[in-house]
C-alpha cells in the first residue's frame, strides 16, 4: 500500500525496501483483527486511514508559484520555483523535490482531467523524474513552515519529443518518523505545451479585453451651471488608481494585441470625475471629491493604450440582455431603453477616447442565449452576438473546436467564444499558485486546440466581465506567452466575426428552457422595468414645461441605462436601493413645480376674482404649463367663460406667479374648487389644489349705502317737480293780471323808468308792449331741464 503512493521510476534501497515490508507487515496486524467485527468494506477504508495517517502522503503542499517560459522552445531553460508546506504533525527528513514530465496528452479533455487531479499523489501520467542535478534538497521540514525552491532545467534535459501538451509534475518526496524512508508526501502537476516550430496553419486567436466596472454615478446633478455630478462613492477613484483593477487592465493590455471591449457609462463616469464632482457620504449635502488628477492620468493613459486598436462599444451602462430578453419586454418602454443605450454609446467613446469604435456586437451574461436573448440583442441595431460553447453546444459530434463564427439567421451571427479558454481565469488568482496553474492550463488548452486539425480556424477567447487585478495580470501573461508563441497569431474581433463558418459546426441557438437555472436566479425581476418605465414616464412628463431639458433629461435618461446594468447580477439589494433612489430624486425635483396651497376664500358679492399661485424653485423657468380651475358645483359658483377656466403659466427660475380667474356666485354658501396643473398635451401635472370659496349674503352696511343712495335720488326728483309746477302757476297768475289792465295808448313809445321790477329786482319784460307786426306770441314748452347756475327758484 505504502508503495502505491510513490511515482513510478524510484528505485528504493534494500534496507528501504526490507523496512518497507516490516512496516506493512506491522500497519496490517491490526487489520485482520478487525476483519472479525467489520465488514470487509469498511475494513479496507479504516486500513486506507490507518497508512495514511502513518505514512504521512499528502502531508506537504507543493507550491508551482512560476514557470518560465510558459510555452518553452529547444533553446530555452525552464526554470520552476515555488514553497513546499509541511501540513503534518511529524518533521520530514531528506527531502527532495524532482520534477517530472509524463506523456503528451492527447486531447482537450484529457487537459481538463489532468488539471482537475492536479494535486494527487498517484497517477500513471506522472512520468520519471528529470533526476540528476536538476533537484531541490532539504534536510528537514518544519511542520507549518514554507520553504522555497527553484530549479532550472535545460529544455534539452526535459526529453520532449513530439509537439504536444506535457504534464509536468513537481513533486517533494522524504523521509518521517512514523515511516523513515523515502517516500512522495505531496505534489503539484501543471503542464509544458511543447511546439517549438512554428505552426503551417496558426490558429487565429481573439481575446476580449474587457474594460467594464460597476455603476458610480448617481442621477443626481448640483445646481450650479456646470451641473457637478455626484457619485456613490469613491469606489471608481480607488480602481483608476496606480495598481487599481482598472488601472492593471490599462497597463497591461496597452502592451498587447487585444479587442477592448468598453462599457460607455465608465468613460462617462471617469470623464466626470476628471473636472469638479461631488460624493454621497451619508450626509444632507454630498462632499467634493478630490481625485480629478488620477481621473485625468487614467484617460491619458487609456487613450494612448486603445490607438490603433480596435475598440468595440457595448450600450451606455452595459445593459443585461438576458434579464431583459426574459422579464423586461413584457414592459412597455424596455427595449427603447436598449436603443437609447445603444444610440449614446459611440458618441461617447469618440469623445472621450477620440477612436471610432465599433458597435455591432451584442455580449450577453456569461455569453448563455437563448431565441428570446439573441431577439433582444439584436433589436437595438446589434448583428452579432458573442456566445460562448458551453451555451452554444456542439450538436454534430465534431471531434475539433470549430472556428467562432455561426450563422442564426436573420442575418445575424453568433461569435462564439471557447468555454475552455474563455473560464481558465475564473475564481481567486491572488496566490502565485494559482495564477500559475491558471497560465499554463490555457496556454495546454490552446495548444490541444491548435493539433486537433490543419484547418486554419478563427477562435475567440471572452474572459470574465471584470477581471480583478490578480485576474488580469494571469491574463496577461498567459496572452504574452500566447502571442509569442508559434501556434496562434493574434485577430481583431471583427475578422473573427467575418471569418468563413464551419459547415459542420451547430447553427441551433438553444432553447430558453436550456437557459441555466443559476443565472436566471440572477436577473432583474419584471418589478424592476416597471419602475424604470415609470421612472422614465414621470421623467417624459417633467421633460415637457422646461426651458432647458437636457439638465434632467441627459443625467436621468443615463441613469435609467444604468438601471439596466449586467453588473448588478448577484446584488439585488444595492440594484432595488438604485432603482428607487432614481425615482425619489426624480420625484422630488418635479414637485418643486407646484401650486401653493390655499385655505377658504370668502366672497362678499355675486362676482369676484379668485387669485391661484404656481411656484418654480428649480433653477431653471418653467413654460408650456396651464392652470385649470374647476368648480365642483357650477350652479353655486361658475368660472367665468372658458377662456378664463384654463390659463397658460410661465415661471421663471426660483420664482412665483399668480394666476386671477374670474367667477360669478349665484346662490349664498361654500363650493369647493380644484386647482389642477396640466402639460400643454393635457397630461396632469403634480397634485392638485382643493380648497373651499364660501359666497356670503350681502351686508348691512352695503344695504345702507345703496338704500341711502336710493332716497337721494327720489327726494331730488320730488323737489324738481315741485319747483317746476310752482313756477308754471306764477306765471299763469301773472298772465291773467297782465289782462286786466288796459294800455294808455297804444303804439306809444315805452319809457325805461316806468319799467316795474319783479322780486328779485330783476326787470320783467311781461308788460312790454308788443308791436304790430310782431304777431301773436308763441309760448315754448316747459323745459324739463334743471335750473341753471344762479337761477332763483321759488320754494
Amino acid at each position: 500500500m505504502a508503495e502505491a503512493a510513490d511515482f513510478p521510476g524510484t528505485t528504493p534501497s534494500p534496507a528501504r525496501r526490507w523496512l518497507r515490508r516490516t512496516g506493512a507487515l506491522l500497519a496490517a496486524a491490526p487489520l485482520l483483527a478487525g476483519l472479525l467485527q467489520l465488514s470487509a468494506p469498511a475494513a479496507h477504508a479504516a486500513a486506507q486511514d490507518s497508512v495514511k495517517d502513518a505514512s504521512g502522503a499528502g502531508s506537504v503542499a507543493v507550491a508551482v508559484d512560476s514557470l518560465t517560459p510558459g510555452a518553452p522552445t529547444a533553446d530555452d531553460t525552464v526554470t520552476v520555483s515555488g514553497t513546499v508546506t509541511n501540513n503534518g504533525k511529524q518533521a520530514v527528513t531528506e527531502a527532495q523535490v524532482d520534477l517530472r514530465v509524463g506523456s503528451p496528452l492527447a486531447t482537450r479533455s484529457a487537459v481538463d482531467t489532468t488539471a482537475g487531479r492536479s494535486d494527487e499523489l498517484a497517477g500513471a501520467d506522472a512520468g520519471a523524474a528529470v533526476g540528476g542535478k536538476y533537484v531541490a534538497e532539504f534536510d528537514r521540514l518544519t511542520p507549518g513552515v514554507a520553504e522555497p525552491f527553484s530549479i532550472s532545467v535545460p529544455v534539452a534535459a526535459l526529453k520532449l519529443k513530439a509537439d504536444g501538451v506535457y504534464p509536468l509534475s513537481v513533486s517533494l518526496s522524504g523521509e518521517t518518523a512514523a515511516r523513515p524512508w523515502g517516500q512522495v508526501l505531496g505534489v503539484q502537476r501543471t503542464f509544458l505545451p511543447w511546439h517549438p516550430e512554428d505552426a503551417a496553419t496558426p490558429t487565429r486567436t481573439t481575446v476580449l479585453w474587457p474594460l467594464i466596472s460597476s455603476v458610480h454615478m448617481t442621477a443626481q446633478t448640483g445646481s450650479d451651471e456646470q451641473q457637478t455630478p455626484v457619485f456613490l462613492d469613491d469606489d471608481l477613484a480607488k480602481e483608476i488608481s496606480p495598481g487599481g483593477r482598472l488601472d492593471q487592465l490599462v497597463s497591461l493590455g496597452k502592451s498587447l494585441d487585444v479587442t477592448w471591449v468598453i462599457d460607455p457609462d465608465l468613460l462617462a463616469s471617469v470623464d466626470a470625475m476628471a473636472d469638479r464632482y461631488n460624493v454621497q457620504n451619508g450626509l444632507d449635502a454630498p462632499m467634493a471629491g478630490t481625485h480629478q488628477a488620477i481621473a485625468k492620468r487614467w484617460l491619458a493613459e487609456l487613450q494612448d493604450a486603445v490607438q490603433g486598436k480596435e475598440v468595440v462599444a457595448l450600450p451606455f451602462g452595459d445593459p443585461d440582455l438576458a434579464s431583459l430578453a426574459h422579464d423586461g419586454t413584457g414592459v412597455s418602454g424596455s427595449l427603447n431603453q436598449l436603443k437609447a443605450a445603444t444610440d449614446v454609446a459611440a458618441t461617447t467613446v469618440e469623445t472621450v477616447l477620440h477612436v471610432t469604435p465599433s458597435t455591432d456586437f451584442a455580449w450577453p451574461a456569461e455569453g448563455a442565449v437563448d431565441p428570446s436573448i439573441v431577439k433582444v440583442a439584436t433589436s437595438a441595431g446589434a448583428d452579432k452576438v458573442i456566445a460562448r460553447s458551453d451555451s452554444l453546444r456542439e450538436t454534430n459530434g465534431l471531434t475539433y473546436t470549430p472556428s467562432a463564427a455561426r450563422p442564426i439567421g436573420g442575418g445575424t451571427t453568433a461569435v462564439v467564444a471557447d468555454a475552455a479558454l474563455s473560464t481558465a481565469f475564473q475564481g481567486d488568482l491572488t496566490r502565485a499558485s494559482t495564477s500559475t496553474l491558471a497560465v499554463q492550463r490555457f496556454l495546454a488548452q490552446s495548444l490541444a486546440l491548435s493539433l486537433q486539425t490543419g484547418k486554419q480556424r478563427s477562435i475567440v477567447v471572452a474572459p470574465p466581465r471584470m477581471p480583478s487585478a490578480s485576474q488580469a495580470q494571469a491574463m496577461a501573461e498567459a496572452v504574452t506567452a500566447l502571442q509569442s508563441g508559434t501556434w496562434s497569431q493574434p485577430q481583431q474581433l471583427t475578422a473573427a466575426a467575418s471569418a468563413k463558418p464551419d459547415p459542420a459546426a451547430t447553427t441551433r441557438v438553444p432553447a430558453q428552457s436550456k437557459y441555466p437555472t443559476a443565472l436566471r436566479k440572477q436577473e432583474l425581476p419584471r418589478s424592476a422595468f416597471e419602475r424604470m418605465a415609470a421612472t422614465q414616464a414621470k421623467l417624459d412628463n417633467f421633460e415637457l414645461i422646461l426651458t432647458d431639458e437636457s439638465r434632467v433629461v441627459t443625467p436621468f435618461g443615463r441613469a435609467i441605462n444604468r438601471e439596466m446594468a449586467t453588473s448588478w447580477r448577484g446584488r439585488p439589494t444595492a440594484a432595488r436601493t438604485f432603482r428607487k433612489d432614481v425615482q425619489t430624486y426624480l420625484t422630488t425635483l418635479t414637485s418643486q413645480v407646484k401650486l401653493i396651497q390655499k385655505s377658504e376664500t370668502k366672497l362678499s358679492g355675486r362676482s369676484a376674482t379668485i387669485p391661484v399661485t404656481v411656484q418654480n424653485n428649480l433653477v431653471q423657468g418653467v413654460d408650456h404649463l396651464v392652470l385649470r380651475l374647476t368648480s365642483t358645483n357650477a350652479t353655486r359658483l361658475e368660472i367665468v367663460g372658458d377662456d378664463y377656466s384654463e390659463q397658460r403659466v410661465e415661471v421663471s427660475g426660483g420664482h412665483s406667479t399668480t394666476v386671477k380667474f374670474t367667477t360669478s356666485a349665484n346662490v349664498n354658501g361654500k363650493t369647493s374648487v380644484v386647482a389642477q396643473l396640466y402639460t400643454e398635451d393635457g397630461r396632469q401635472y403634480g397634485a392638485p389644489v382643493r380648497f373651499d370659496v364660501r359666497v356670503t349674503e350681502i351686508t348691512p352696511t352695503v344695504m345702507l349705502v345703496i338704500g341711502g343712495g336710493v332716497l337721494l335720488l327720489v327726494l331730488a326728483g320730488f323737489r324738481m317737480y315741485t319747483q317746476r309746477k310752482r313756477a308754471a302757476a306764477r306765471e299763469a297768475e301773472e298772465d291773467a293780471r297782465d289782462g286786466e289792465e288796459a294800455p294808455e295808448e297804444p303804439g306809444s313809445p315805452a319809457v325805461p323808468g316806468d319799467l316795474e321790477a319783479d322780486e328779485t329786482g330783476v326787470r320783467s319784460g311781461a308788460d312790454d308792449p308788443v308791436q304790430p307786426s310782431d304777431g301773436t306770441l308763441d309760448t315754448a314748452a316747459e323745459s324739463t331741464d334743471p335750473s341753471g347756475t344762479g337761477e332763483r327758484v321759488d320754494r
